[in-house]
């Protein structure tokens, strides 16, 4: 028997033997950041994405900004209705927009599933508000808001937050910056992959004053 083939003989065994192997998860781990949220702005930036801070009565302001000039826009099923600033050209995917109309949209506007400060990215995992796969692919322009309760400090805990998604077979989107590559002569070009532009709309709670 040739070497491969046993290879291949023993992973069948191995996966007939045991059906109902789970995971190991003993990596998840915490770590405390003395600034969380200002951390994943500083890494988001980093990757030449912008990022407006604001509470939740500013969403929708923020994102007219991030949609100056642009013309249509698609907004997924089950995205925060009070998020969508008004006079918006929207274009809705239900029933699915095929590729030579999605290639027309200007952008998109979704939310996320979880934020890493330490690498500066942000994963949907598709469900409610952040459209199917092709919808964050395909628009120049991605604006994505993503509350400060998703945030987390590192890619471990963003792995235990998603365990449910995968759980569920959801396909995952890791995003860090817009979409670019590097050819051969080491020239940098964007757009190719995905959105050539990222802008992150972080919701934070109200800071309270409390002078008298």
């Amino acid at each position: 028997m040739k070497a491969r083939e046993e290879i291949l003989r023993r992973i069948s065994s191995a996966h007939v033997a045991a059906p109902e192997h789970q995971v190991r998860r003993d990596y998840v781990h915490t770590r405390q950041l003395p600034d969380l949220l200002g951390l994943f702005v500083e890494r988001v930036e980093d990757y030449k994405a912008a990022v407006i801070r604001t509470d939740p009565d500013g969403v929708a302001k923020a994102v007219a900004q991030c949609l100056v000039g642009v013309g249509k826009v698609v907004v997924p099923p089950g995205f925060n209705a009070s998020w969508v600033p008004a006079g918006l050209d929207i274009v809705a995917d239900q029933p699915r927009l095929h590729p030579g109309e999605l290639d027309a949209v200007g952008a998109v506007l979704t939310s996320a599933v979880v934020g890493i400060a330490v690498t500066g990215t942000i994963v949907l995992d598709h469900s409610q508000g952040q459209g199917r796969r092709a919808l964050t692919l395909v628009p120049d322009l991605h604006v994505c808001v993503v509350t400060a309760d998703q945030v987390v400090a590192d890619v471990p805990e963003a792995v235990a937050r998603l365990s449910a998604s995968v759980s569920e077979g959801r396909p995952l989107t890791w995003i860090s910056g817009g979409s670019a590559t590097v050819d051969i002569e080491l020239q940098r070009v964007e757009g190719v992959h995905g959105p050539r532009t990222l802008y992150v709309v972080l919701v934070e709670a109200p800071t309270t004053d409390k002078h008298v």
